[in-house]
């Protein structure tokens, strides 16, 4: 039977580099996947999904409005791998458990659980809501302990609180820190107005 797989992890946990792992497993196997990616993600490209490993692979790019059950429901598939998937809508993670239920098409998403206000993203929150199985990609903060938080940082490396909750970036903009590291830096930065 199959489910619908939430594996979550903070910037930097390796998240689209397992999608990436997983596709090529399937692929090996001679199974014939799917490789999603919500379009407001334009890191690497519209149509690719790349890692910051350096693996990479072609993606079929979906915005807000496309029905995912629809989309699926004409190709001929045995496995759906979503990278992004907290840039999903509640509909849309809807529409997978709808693939995984009335099709019997594993659907494997990975994406970031919260943003760097440690509110979760639409789809992850939805995710938790209906998975069949939540797994946890673990990274570390600098300190060592386990980082929780994705801290967006400023164009002078300074943590930041306010802002819209998606901006899209790298090593550049988001660094990942456990929840002391994170609330620290905060009062650093309040300290020093």
């Amino acid at each position: 039977m199959a489910k619908l797989y939430f594996k979550y992890g903070t910037m930097g946990s390796s998240k689209t580099a397992q999608a990436l792992i997983t596709k090529f497993n399937y692929e090996e196997r001679g199974m014939k996947t799917v490789l999603i990616k919500p379009s407001v993600d334009t890191r690497d490209g519209k149509n690719i999904c790349k890692s910051r490993i350096g693996l990479s692979a072609e993606a079929l790019t979906v915005n807000k409005s496309v029905n995912l059950f629809k989309l699926i429901k004409d190709m001929k598939v045995d496995v759906v791998i979503v990278d992004e998937c907290q840039f999903l809508t509640e509909d849309q993670v809807d529409q997978l458990a709808d693939v995984v239920m009335e099709m019997d098409i594993p659907v494997l998403c990975f994406g970031l659980r919260a943003d760097f206000q440690t509110h979760l993203f639409p789809g992850s929150k939805r995710l938790f809501e209906i998975a069949d199985s939540i797994t946890e990609i673990k990274y570390i903060c600098e300190c060592g302990n386990k980082a929780v938080v994705n801290a967006r940082l400023d164009e002078n490396g300074r943590v930041v609180t306010e802002g819209s909750q998606v901006l899209i970036g790298g090593n550049d903009r988001y660094v990942a820190m456990c929840r002391k590291c994170w609330l620290k830096k905060i009062k650093e930065r309040q300290n020093c107005r």
